[in-house]
């Protein structure tokens, strides 16, 4: 059984079956001129409705961009001044590793290069930016056996 556009409008509008579907809307005026029957009071904006411009227009902007600095940018900031700190006050003997995850202990220091022994008798010239942070503690293996599954 096919539904006609009468029973498809009645069930979708909630009207009775056999209502005529609502008249078509008349055509909009053009821009600039009132609507026919409308008065030159309702075609003029409501005073106070203006166009929401100025600094309340930009709020929610400005407020985004704070957020948006204090979650990211500044503890960027501080992470990168902590690091340049830190490559700034390397000293011999430290245990370091490089970007590329290289690890060694600091032989010789200059302004730019940084020597690292990876082994004994095996040392490295890198870059001091390419140092990323200290080594990660070595602490022995416990020499308890892992727990069995059952």
């Amino acid at each position: 059984m096919l539904a006609t556009p009468q029973i498809l409008y009645a069930v979708l509008a909630d009207a009775p079956v056999g209502a005529p579907p609502p008249a078509a809307p008349p055509p909009a005026a053009p821009s600039g001129a009132p609507a026919p029957g409308a008065t030159a009071q309702h075609s003029q904006p409501a005073a106070g409705c203006g166009g929401g411009g100025g600094a309340f227009g930009f709020a929610p902007f400005i407020l985004i961009f704070v957020v948006f600095y204090f979650m990211l940018l500044r503890p960027q900031q501080k992470k990168q001044t902590e690091q340049q700190n830190w490559l700034k006050n390397l000293k011999k003997d430290d245990e370091v590793v490089t970007s590329g995850g290289v690890i060694g202990r600091i032989t010789g220091l200059t302004d730019q290069v940084v020597t690292l022994e990876v082994q004994e008798k095996v040392r490295l010239k890198v870059v001091r930016s390419s140092i990323s942070g200290p080594a990660p503690s070595t602490k022995p293996a416990s020499t308890t056996p892992p727990a069995s599954a059952k």
